[in-house]
């Protein structure tokens, strides 16, 4: 990978970053504990705020491991590993690296 593709995909990688931080960061109210008040909402409205509460920390897990898998892309770029299969060591097109920036394996290794 030449340093045009590299610069390109860090360039890439750092703005999903801030954009996972943003997203997590709006998204903390919702994660709070829901409050048990009876006058203000009923049964049914308390499950539905649960429920919503249980999504958004199942949202923000899954934030979470991209962010992971996008530092350890990081880490390949800076190691000049970026862009080539983990295991096989083949280069990885770039429209997969397009599709998911923290690819670290070429379609048939991920496949088999």
């Amino acid at each position: 990978m030449n340093e045009f593709e590299s610069t390109y995909f860090e360039t890439k990688i750092r703005e999903r970053l801030a954009e996972l931080e943003q997203l997590s960061a709006s998204a903390l109210k919702a994660q709070t504990v829901v409050e048990l008040d009876q006058q203000a909402i009923g049964r049914l409205s308390r499950m539905d705020a649960l429920q919503n509460q249980a999504m958004a920390k199942a949202q923000q897990a899954n934030r979470d491991i991209e962010k992971s898998r996008l530092q350890a892309a990081l880490v390949r770029i800076e190691e000049e590993e970026y862009g080539y299969c983990e295991d096989c060591g083949d280069r990885i097109p770039d429209g997969r690296l397009s599709l998911d920036l923290a690819a670290s394996k070429c379609v048939s290794c991920a496949a088999g």
